[in-house]
């Protein structure tokens, strides 16, 4: 039974999600503890729980400890089996975070996968459902994932309620070394519930930081009348995005500008991909090699690799000063 720290680095449910998954693509059993040590409510958070049971039907796990509050939890992991599947977080919790935590076993399954997921499609701390699907999900293809994915209904904190289908087929996994730069900056911006020019400002405000910036974007618009209120704007090229989301008092100007700040401080870096994509892309550089460069190294970033270093022999280095590139070898 491998032992894991889950208070090492930047101690919160990511290292559960990583080991987790890595756990079950690699059939080795897991112990983790101090689980969140890190955060103000220690351990398991009713998504974790949630994304935890919905890995542990894919993978016929035996588990113990996972319910909200556990600071330590046992993942035994059996077959992976390929079929539908859902899971509702229940909350707004984050549909991205889960999938994340499935995706490794989704593509190393025998047949392929249906994954229906209810929660929060749109919400802080984590990456939004335009992300996943137009910068995590082309980059992981590079790796040989054959994975797509339908947003069916948005959802925002704190009703949630938001929906999507992710599909998966057999992959055989490859190294991949990303390079190169987005040509095109593409981008939505999406209301709920609100006034459609809502939508239409946070665009305007992050088309004018860009055009400052010399950046032409095309950022289209979403008028919604979905089950939960809220607003967002996601803007991305190549395997570089940016976003922020609406709240209460704050200026649909403001949120426009801030995802705009955020993307164009990641084109000004002579890099391949932004700094939580490269977090994200971590079990699959263990998994299968690559390389990629980045302007920073996230306490995420590191963390995941000590994660992932638990599991396989493979070896991810970290190397560069002003522009650091990633490799696994």
């Amino acid at each position: 039974m491998m032992e894991i720290d889950g208070s090492f680095g930047e101690g919160g449910g990511q290292i559960v999600r990583t080991a987790a998954a890595l756990s079950a693509v690699t059939g080795t059993p897991v112990s983790i503890r101090n689980i969140r040590m890190g955060r103000p409510k220690p351990g398991l958070a009713p998504q974790h729980v949630e994304a935890l049971l919905a890995l542990a039907r894919l993978c016929s796990a035996r588990t113990e400890g996972v319910a909200p509050g556990s600071s330590r939890i046992v993942f035994n992991p059996g077959r992976i089996k390929g079929g539908t599947y859902r899971a509702e977080i229940g909350t707004a919790g984050s549909v991205t975070l889960l999938m994340q935590c499935l995706l490794p076993a989704m593509l190393t399954a025998e047949d392929p996968v249906s994954l229906e997921v209810h929660g929060g499609t749109d919400v802080q701390w984590s990456p939004t459902i335009d992300y996943f699907r137009y910068v995590f999900l082309p980059a992981l293809r590079c790796f040989g994932a054959r994975a797509g994915l339908e947003l069916r209904q948005r959802g925002y904190y704190p009703r949630g309620q938001g929906s999507v289908l992710l599909k998966t087929e057999p992959s055989a996994l490859r190294a991949a070394h990303l390079s190169g730069r987005g040509k095109d900056i593409e981008g939505i911006s999406h209301c709920s519930n609100l006034p459609g020019h809502v939508a239409r400002r946070q665009a305007e405000s992050a088309s004018k930081v860009l055009r400052k910036a010399g950046l032409e974007p095309n950022i289209s618009h979403e008028i919604l009348k979905a089950p939960s209120t809220g607003s967002g704007i996601t803007l991305w090229s190549g395997f570089k995005g940016g976003s922020a989301l609406g709240s209460r008092g704050l200026p649909a100007e403001a949120v426009g500008e801030k995802a705009a700040e955020e993307l164009a401080l990641e084109l000004r870096s002579e890099t391949t991909v932004d700094v939580h994509l490269c977090d994200q892309l971590i079990p699959y550089l263990a998994m299968a090699g690559g390389s990629y460069t980045i302007r920073e190294i996230s306490m995420h970033t590191r963390t995941n690799i000590w994660t992932a270093g638990h599991f396989f022999k493979r070896k991810i280095g970290v190397s560069g000063e002003d522009i650091f590139a990633i490799e696994a070898v």
